[in-house]
């Protein structure tokens, strides 16, 4: 299985902190895929982060507005990208 990956800009109001942040952890801890997240803008020193986690997504202070890459492998990667994307930015 390989990796799958997604950038996208978070547009969700609180960026990725508290609540959102929370929400975005438990909905990776429910995907069968391991998911980690990065900052964008850190480009190839960019660290990444376990989704699952909720400390280590706050450690990377991403904002609305803040582009972030998403990596997911496993089964049902792509998926858990979908769900994760929703959560980071609603339409």
């Amino acid at each position: 299985m390989g990796i799958v990956e997604r950038r996208l800009t978070v547009t969700e109001e609180a960026g990725l902190h508290a609540r959102p942040a929370a929400a975005f952890a438990q909905a990776a801890a429910l995907a069968a895929a391991e998911v980690t997240v990065a900052r964008a803008d850190a480009g190839q020193e960019a660290r990444h982060v376990p989704a699952r986690s909720v400390l280590s997504l706050l450690t990377l202070n991403i904002r609305r507005g803040d582009e972030i890459v998403l990596r997911a492998s496993g089964e049902d990667a792509a998926g858990a990208l979908d769900t994760l994307a929703r959560i980071a930015a609603p339409a």
